[in-house]
C-alpha cells in the first residue's frame, strides 16, 4: 500500500536534514579571567616592540619572560577552572605569534641584526616564520593527541627566551656587523629547532597536586633566590640549558639503544645457537 504524500515529504526532508553537515554553534562571550591572561601575554610583546625600537634594550628584553610566564598561566588556569574553549586557544595562540615570534625577532634586530642590513633583518624574519609555522603545527598535533610528555620541535617560548636572556645579559648593543654575526646563530638557531622534529621535554604533566618531599620546594626556593641576585647569570644559563637539553637526551637514548645491542652482537649467544644461525645465513645466500 503506497504512503501518503505528506509522509513522503517527511522522510525526504528527515533523510536532506540528516546529510547536512552540522553546524558548530560558538558560545557567545569570552570566559574572562584566562582570556585577561592572554591579553595582558600579548600586552608584553607589545611594549617589547615599543622599547626595542626606542633602543631601550634592558627594559625590553624583560617582556617577553613576562609574557612566558603569562602563557603557562593561561593554559593551565583555563584547564583547572574548566573555563577551556576554541576560542581561547585560537586567541592564545594569535598572543604567541606576536610575544614570540615578532617581539624576539626585532629586539634580535634592534640589539644587533641591524649592522648586517638585509641579511639581518631576513634571519629575523626567518624567526618569525618559524614561530608561525610551529604554532600551527601545534595547534593540529593537540588536536590529534599524540605524547604530552614531549614537544614536537622547541616551543616558542622557549626559543623566544634565547634572544631575550641574551639581550638581558648584554642590553649594550652590537653596532659592527663583525660583532652581529654571532647573532645570526642567536637567531637562526631557535628557529630551525622550532619547525625540526627534535622532541623537547613538556612540563605539562607535571602534577601540582601531588605530595613531594620538602626538599623540591627548597631548591624551588633556590632557584628564585639565584634568580632574584643574578638575573642575568642564571636566565641565560636557564635558557641555554633547555635548547641543550633536547640534544643530551638525543645523545643518551642514542647510547641506551647501542648499549642494550652489545650483548646481541658480541656473541653472548651460545656456540650452538650461532652455528645454528650461520647456518640459516648460508642457506639464505644458497
Amino acid at each position: 500500500m503506497p504512503k501518503p504524500e505528506s509522509e513522503d515529504g517527511r522522510l525526504r526532508f528527515l533523510r536532506r536534514s540528516a546529510d547536512r553537515p552540522r553546524r558548530v554553534r560558538f558560545r557567545r562571550g569570552v570566559y574572562l579571567l584566562p582570556s585577561l591572561l592572554t591579553l595582558g601575554n600579548m600586552f608584553c610583546g607589545y611594549a617589547c616592540v615599543v622599547y626595542a625600537m626606542r633602543g631601550e634594550f634592558q627594559t625590553a628584553a624583560p617582556f617577553i619572560g613576562f609574557a612566558i610566564v603569562l602563557d603557562m598561566l593561561d593554559g593551565r588556569i583555563a584547564r583547572l577552572t574548566g573555563t577551556a574553549s576554541a576560542f581561547g586557544v585560537e586567541f592564545d595562540s594569535l598572543a604567541d605569534i606576536i610575544s614570540f615570534g615578532m617581539a624576539p625577532a626585532i629586539l634580535s634586530f634592534a640589539w644587533g641584526l641591524q649592522p648586517l642590513g638585509r641579511l639581518g633583518w631576513a634571519a629575523g624574519f626567518m624567526f618569525v616564520t618559524a614561530a608561525a609555522m610551529r604554532l600551527a603545527r601545534f595547534n593540529i598535533q593537540s588536536g590529534s593527541g599524540g605524547d604530552k610528555r614531549y614537544f614536537v620541535g622547541m616551543p616558542s617560548p622557549a626559543a623566544a627566551a634565547i634572544p631575550a636572556a641574551t639581550v638581558f645579559a648584554y642590553p649594550a648593543g652590537l653596532y659592527d656587523y663583525r660583532e652581529a654575526l654571532p647573532v645570526l646563530a642567536m637567531v637562526l638557531v631557535p628557529a630551525i629547532l622550532m619547525v625540526s622534529t627534535i622532541r623537547f621535554r613538556s612540563f605539562k604533566t607535571l602534577d601540582l597536586q601531588k605530595p613531594r618531599p620538602y626538599t623540591v620546594l627548597i631548591l624551588i626556593a633556590g632557584v628564585i633566590t639565584l634568580i632574584t641576585t643574578h638575573p642575568r647569570f642564571v636566565l641565560v644559563l636557564m635558557a641555554y640549558a633547555y635548547l641543550l637539553s633536547a640534544f643530551v637526551g638525543m645523545a643518551a637514548t642514542r647510547l641506551k639503544h647501542r648499549g642494550g645491542r652489545v650483548p646481541a652482537s658480541a656473541g653472548g649467544a651460545p656456540a650452538s645457537e650461532r652455528a645454528d644461525q650461520a647456518d640459516t645465513r648460508g642457506s639464505a645466500v644458497r
